[in-house]
């Protein structure tokens, strides 16, 4: 593993959640700028900092040790919203992305029906990022991802 390496460009969402850099990632039309913009939502009823950091296209760099991720520069600042178009928000430039949602097909997976949900690592630009993986359009995705944030702030 090396403290740094070249970008790495993903089809995902990233915020920050409280202090948490989260990489959203899915397939086209999978939901991500939707649960993007509800996460950010919630976090600030619940008067946490959260903000978008880049929507669909994402730069990823392992900086010493460090997965840092930054909005592609002709969209920065800009969440598509399904049905209603493009739309300004706010933003920050970079994250330090502490974990990995990944909404995937219910036919792309085999589900068991866990007693508690599994957080997988997943290596991204050399470095280990736990992951949950969760159905795409999940009713209970917020709560899942509050639940992994509670699992990532504990370590």
């Amino acid at each position: 593993m090396t403290a740094e390496s070249s970008t790495q460009w993903t089809h995902a969402n990233a915020v920050v959640l409280r202090e948490m850099g989260l990489l959203l990632r899915g397939s086209s039309g999978s939901g991500k700028s939707a649960l993007s913009l509800e996460l950010i939502a919630e976090a600030r009823r619940n008067g946490e900092f959260a903000s978008l950091v880049g929507d669909d296209r994402i730069a990823l760099e392992n900086r010493n040790g460090r997965l840092i991720a930054r909005p592609h520069s002709a969209i920065t600042g800009s969440i598509e919203v399904r049905g209603a178009g493009i739309a300004s928000v706010a933003f920050e430039r970079s994250a330090v992305i502490r974990g990995l949602v990944q909404l995937a097909e219910v036919e792309d997976v085999e589900w068991t029906r866990p007693t508690e949900l599994q957080w997988e690592p997943e290596e991204i630009c050399g470095l280990l990022v736990p992951r949950v993986l969760l159905k795409r359009r999940d009713s209970l995705s917020r709560v899942k991802i509050t639940l992994f944030l509670q699992h990532l702030e504990s370590r």
